[in-house]
């Protein structure tokens, strides 16, 4: 099945979602299309990962409607549910690799659990996955025997084996070296527009990240605060929004944790 390029992939209209009695994400309203790499941003416990959760139906919004591909995740069935999955790809924080699994079974893990097709198939089709991101030459390699960059790399090849609609990226550059770092975000780039695919990645890293997006979503206090290109994020004048883009040590996000004034609290010990 093909998305239809001229409506959003994946839609969040008014979503509210809590953890019990800690809200999360208030009123959020936002819309990825075909083909976009997109970034979801912001300060730690803004609702980054939930989002992802969200899309993919681990999570149920509280209010409101997540859209993939035009269908209310939601209301969907279980089977229905995982019908949508099977055109997800995802990423998960530090690779998340089967650490007994070679690199090629690693990679072949989805083509054998929801295909059907032949051996001979499965194995030219990881092969071209491993070769799209440099690592067909360690097939037979272990993680262990892996680089925290190459084993990325692999994670990347196995989240893209389905060739899925939308691939998601949990901090994708999370514990890379610079080099590694810069090779992970080209081939993010490079997989998305070779394959046509559409991606979501949720990253603190400002420069790689601002370097391959087409457009960034920046979740604060609950809430979306900006949405915009990276050149537009980098000029906007909300305070949130530069304290994080530039990474400045206080702003709306405060260096202290909020207590009662020095003297005070001092003086009182002492009394």
């Amino acid at each position: 099945m093909v998305a239809d390029t001229s409506q959003p992939l994946v839609e969040f209209d008014a979503v509210d979602f809590a953890y019990g009695a800690r809200p999360v994400l208030g009123a959020v309203t936002l819309r990825v299309m075909p083909g976009e790499v997109v970034a979801v941003m912001g300060a730690s416990g803004g609702g980054k990962t939930t989002t992802l959760r969200l899309i993919g139906g681990q999570l149920r919004a509280s209010a409101g409607v997540v859209r993939f591909d035009g269908r209310d995740v939601g209301r969907m069935s279980h089977a229905e549910l995982y019908a949508a999955r099977r055109r997800m790809g995802m990423l998960f924080q530090m690779g998340a690799l089967f650490t007994d699994l070679s690199v090629f079974d690693n990679v072949a893990f989805p083509l054998r659990e929801h295909t059907d097709l032949p051996a001979s198939m499965i194995r030219d089709l990881v092969l071209m996955k491993l070769n799209a991101v440099g690592l067909r030459g360690a097939r037979d390699l272990y993680p262990s025997e892996l680089s925290g960059g190459m084993a990325r790399r692999v994670a990347m090849a196995r989240a893209v084996a389905l060739d899925p609609a939308l691939v998601m990226y949990d901090e994708p550059f999370a514990g890379l070296d610079p080099i590694a770092l810069g090779i992970s975000a080209r081939l993010i780039r490079d997989l998305n527009d070779a394959l046509g695919l559409t991606s979501i990645i949720v990253s603190h890293d400002v420069e790689e990240t601002f370097g391959i997006a087409d457009r960034v979503f920046v979740l604060g206090n609950g809430t979306l605060i900006a949405a915009g290109t990276p050149e537009e994020l980098r000029a906007s004048d909300d305070a949130l929004v530069r304290q994080f883009v530039r990474g400045e040590p206080d702003g709306p996000v405060r260096f202290h944790y909020p207590a009662a004034d020095v003297a005070s609290d001092l003086l009182g010990a002492r009394s």
